[in-house]
């Protein structure tokens, strides 16, 4: 194992809401990454399957996905039933014969994916992230915790459970868009040992929520790499490194790179492992200084004004 993990991050928008088309573009991303010697890909949100829901038809707009009225009149529909029906139906496993496709790219070109996609829950599809190793092996499946559910992410089933898999000798955690937005998230993984935390996502506004990632990043004392979808207000995929200063102190550019927002293209981020290990077994950061018994409210469920939300979703 060589002390640097090279990351090629997807910025690019979904060829289709087809997964053998997707696929067949996502592969030709995964040949390109491997040129630019990477030791993984990371594509955005749902790239498999396009980040789309059933109720999105000719007379309703992206801005009506987060008008629950609009939701709930679209949803008495027959039409929009079957659609919904449809939709679920196209929900894939870790037995796919797309996943298997992307294993066996993965053990021929010796690089590991992270692969996204609706994948099939309990009674609803999830939003899920597949790690592939370089030997083509399904290391684990992350379910997206924080579905957006003021949104049609409402259709989708929450996991329940951040994750953390060995990726050639380095510990690797993912998010999922949503979940950027509360530091728990990254917390968690990191209390779970993540070196290393990957972030498919789609969605807009991205200025805040890079400097949000930069900071989950530099709190956690872990490497934080996203791909976006290209787009006016989107893109802006990033990565940071999280030693903020060396060891006299002085401080350093964690930065690796930041892209614009509507490139579509590969870009290349490089951690260097050692360096992150030398930091970390010695930085304030982490879990040595923490005061958790402060910390039991973070658990409580209730939701109070001014916080209480409409919510469209089953409970």
């Amino acid at each position: 194992m060589t002390n640097k993990l090279r990351i090629a991050v997807v910025q690019a928008n979904y060829p289709s809401s087809r997964c053998e088309e997707n696929t067949k573009i996502g592969l030709q991303y995964v040949k390109q990454a491997k040129k630019m010697n990477a030791d993984l890909v990371l594509f955005p949100e749902c790239w498999l399957h396009g980040y789309q829901f059933p109720l999105l038809k000719d007379d309703l707009s992206i801005s009506d996905m987060y008008d629950i009225d609009r939701y709930e009149e679209t949803m008495d529909s027959i039409k929009i039933k079957k659609s919904y029906q449809e939709w679920m139906n196209q929900a894939i496993d870790e037995n796919s014969e797309y996943v298997k496709q992307f294993c066996m790219a993965a053990k021929e070109l010796n690089i590991g994916i992270v692969l996204t996609g609706y994948t099939k829950g309990n009674q609803k599809p999830r939003n899920s992230a597949m790690v592939i190793d370089k030997e083509g092996n399904l290391l684990m499946t992350y379910n997206k915790v924080h579905t957006c559910d003021f949104s049609l992410e409402a259709l989708l089933e929450s996991g329940d459970e951040f994750k953390v898999c060995d990726f050639h000798g380095i510990k690797l955690g993912v998010m999922i868009c949503y979940d950027r937005e509360y530091p728990e998230s990254a917390r968690m993984l990191m209390l779970k040992g993540a070196e290393i935390i990957v972030v498919p996502n789609s969605c807009g506004g991205m200025k805040p929520r890079v400097q949000a990632l930069s900071t989950r990043a530099y709190e956690n004392m872990t490497g934080v790499v996203m791909a976006n979808t290209p787009f006016e207000n989107g893109g802006n995929s990033c990565a940071f490194q999280p030693i903020a200063w060396d060891k006299d102190g002085k401080e350093q550019e964690m930065t690796l790179f930041i892209a614009d927002a509507t490139s579509e293209k590969i870009y290349i981020a490089e951690f260097d492992m050692d360096a992150i290990r030398d930091y970390r077994n010695s930085e304030m950061m982490g879990n040595t200084f923490r005061k958790v018994n402060a910390y039991a409210g973070f658990l409580d469920t209730i939701v109070e004004p001014p916080f209480v939300r409409n919510r469209w979703v089953e409970e």
